[in-house]
């Protein structure tokens, strides 16, 4: 996987400074990263849709107009993939993948630790005791997407 997304990464880099009247990259990179941040926040709602509205195929589609536009704002702010590789790593050995299991039905101590990845079967952090943001599910109506 990260190696498509680095290999995207770095067909932006070659494609900011062509001809914007020939390169939608180029023509971004022209309209700032207002525009950019636009268009990326545009394909995730898009993505968002197509899942609840149950269309994996759409869901496909969306979500490689969305790593193209988070791949542009990428470039744009700096960051390199490898950066956003070295976080998701750093966060694991911090956060381990028990973060994010369940914690109220299944206690960590009921899981075989073989199921576990080593990092779960770490004893809880004091990252445990960080208040979490509530998660928010969307309505069952079908969405529309803008066109």
């Amino acid at each position: 996987m990260s190696d498509s997304l680095e290999r995207l990464y770095h067909a932006v880099v070659a494609a900011k400074d062509l001809d914007p009247s020939t390169s939608r990259t180029a023509r971004l990179f022209q309209r700032g990263p207002a525009k950019m941040a636009k268009k990326l926040a545009e394909e995730a709602i898009e993505v968002v849709i197509d899942a609840v509205n149950g269309d994996p195929d759409a869901v496909v589609r969306e979500s490689a107009d969305l790593l193209y536009n988070l791949s542009v704002l990428w470039v744009a702010a700096g960051v390199s993939p490898q950066d956003v590789w070295a976080e998701m790593d750093r966060r694991e050995r911090v956060q381990g993948i028990a973060e994010k299991l369940p914690k109220s039905s299944v206690s960590r101590s009921a899981l075989p630790k073989s199921s576990l990845p080593k990092a779960a079967v770490a004893p809880p952090k004091a990252v445990d005791a960080v208040a979490r943001r509530p998660i928010v599910a969307l309505q069952g109506s079908r969405l529309k997407k803008r066109r």
